[in-house]
């Protein structure tokens, strides 16, 4: 009959993945939370998948770099069944390169050549070190570079701290930035509400502070609740260097400033002197905004245009274009999601709520 799935990791792709150097220390196993069913009127959490993912060698206490996913099959199936499978995951987890094995031969894609191998015996899947090289080479930066150390500072609070989905979006942004390609510098992550935009912001701006990257950050939002939200989680992270903006005070002294667009003085009617004479061009080196899909524009865009230097970070749970009946919202609605796009460029990563549903993060 054969050996199980279970087995075939064990007996066959384990000793082969150690023997070519991937060993413990750079393979994780990423779990989701599982589908939430009602069966009967109950409520039943389906077990979450677990992936092999690939990591890339680091330092003592460095954030481990993930690059690849493998998908295990039995030894009795083809190494190719696993594939399709696994480029969503792949899709999901941000890694370029995928592989599907079934302990004997193995199939590998990666999202550069967008080719796929012949099957190919599992002596010759390839080491760290060339998959290393070859994600170098395709993202366009090496990982000694200065503007690619964020990506292996540890999180705060460690691993637990995060979701694999936030994981890959702070990857994607900062590899982005790394990249230093045009428009390097503007970049848009697209998540459903609840899924956790501000922890995101927060460790973004930690990795990016450890890295000797940031000098002063504004996390801005057009609620007082998303406000207090983004300040209590910053404070968190950077105590006394966070601060949040009110009753014209500017709060020069902080490192991380959290305001609303009102608190900074830019209202409805366009007067915006308080912003530009305690802001002076150029003051921040990052701007993260919060519901960009509806507050990046119009009065209020001068937040990023008078910051152009700075790496400006859109936050949002629509990016996209609105379709349906034409009315003058809606016009404008279009506009504002059309700008989103043109401005900040298509989203380096999308989480999207059915994704979330389907994980068991995100209620129905």
């Amino acid at each position: 009959m054969g050996l199980n799935e279970a087995d075939t990791r064990a007996k066959l792709i384990d000793p082969a993945l150690h023997k070519i150097g991937w060993t413990d220390d750079l393979i994780r196993r990423e779990t989701t939370a599982g589908t939430i069913e009602i069966i009967n009127g109950k409520t039943k959490r389906k077990k979450g998948r677990t992936d092999y993912l690939l990591c890339l060698p680091v330092k003592e206490r460095d954030n481990p770099l993930s690059i690849g996913v493998l998908e295990a099959k039995k030894e009795g199936e083809h190494a190719t069944l696993g594939l399709g499978q696994a480029k969503e995951y792949a899709k999901s987890l941000n890694v370029p390169f995928v592989f599907s094995t079934n302990g004997y031969l193995f199939v590998a894609y990666d999202s550069f050549s967008e080719k796929v191998t012949e099957e190919l015996p599992i002596e010759s899947f390839p080491e760290p070190e060339l998959l290393k090289k070859l994600y170098e080479e395709s993202r366009g930066f090496s990982l000694a570079d200065d503007n690619a150390k964020p990506l292996f500072v540890p999180y705060r609070g460690g691993q637990s701290e995060r979701r694999y989905y936030q994981d890959a979006a702070i990857r994607a942004v900062l590899e982005k930035i790394a990249g230093k390609k045009e428009g390097w510098n503007r970049v848009l992550l697209s998540l459903a509400t609840g899924s956790g935009k501000t922890r995101i912001a927060v460790q973004l701006l930690h990795k990016l502070a450890e890295a000797g990257h940031l000098r002063r950050a504004l996390f801005v939002c057009d609620r007082n609740e998303l406000r207090k939200q983004g300040f209590g989680q910053m404070f968190s992270v950077f105590g006394d260097n966070a601060a949040f903006v009110e009753n014209k005070d500017p709060k020069k002294n902080a490192r991380i400033i959290v305001s609303t667009y009102q608190a900074l003085g830019i209202d409805e009617d366009g007067d915006q002197s308080f912003f530009l004479q305690n802001y002076p061009e150029n003051y921040f080196s990052h701007i993260i905004i919060d519901e960009c899909h509806r507050s990046a524009w119009d009065k209020w865009s001068v937040v990023l245009t008078n910051n152009p230097n700075a790496v400006q970070i859109g936050l949002t749970a629509t990016p996209r274009k609105i379709t349906g009946e034409k009315s003058p919202e809606k016009d404008k609605d279009e506009k504002i999601s059309r700008n989103n796009i043109m401005y900040f460029g298509e989203p380096v990563y999308e989480y999207p709520y059915a994704k979330g549903w389907e994980d068991g993060y995100l209620a129905a």
